[in-house]
């Protein structure tokens, strides 16, 4: 699907741009059930089991990051990634005995804040120890699937 590349890009899009992101999802939905473009759309895109835009985005990042931190990405994204607990200034603080992730900060908050290394721990670090230790790929991504439903649909479900 079109709408999963640059994942670090979309992650720090606007609201108004992250909005007509969700459009388009919910066009697909609309067009997929059979509804007008008048009909309310989150109970469809609930039934399809599929994320809004903002956490569809942080599946496919939180997804990229673990495959980076078990050796099944590309070695160039795995070099991005340093735990907290590596690092020499923050190895006396809680955080050390987490699995939390550096976020890198940048000097060109246009460029530099869409990088990997910026944006794929955030996602990464919100996530429950639960979800992050998970055993398999395969766990992980049904894991956090379950998790970012909730939270995408908890007034749905509710």
């Amino acid at each position: 699907m079109k709408l999963d590349f640059g994942n670090a890009t979309l992650a720090r899009l606007p609201t108004n741009l992250l909005n007509r992101h969700q459009s388009v999802l919910n066009a697909a939905a609309r067009s997929i059930a059979g509804l007008r473009h008048s009909d309310h759309v989150t109970d469809t895109l609930a039934s399809f089991h599929w994320l809004r835009a903002p956490e569809h985005t942080n599946f496919k990042l939180a997804v990229l990051v673990y495959r980076a931190l078990h050796g099944t990405a590309p070695r160039y994204l795995s070099d991005l990634l340093r735990h907290v607990a590596n690092l020499p200034s923050r190895r006396r603080l809680w955080s050390a005995t987490s699995s939390q992730l550096d976020v890198h900060m940048s000097r060109l908050v246009t460029v530099g804040d869409h990088s990997f290394a910026s944006v794929g721990p955030k996602p990464w670090n919100s996530l429950p120890d639960d979800i992050t230790s998970a055993s398999s790929l395969s766990v992980f991504r049904k894991k956090l699937k379950t998790h970012l439903f909730r939270l995408s649909y908890l007034d749905v479900i509710l």
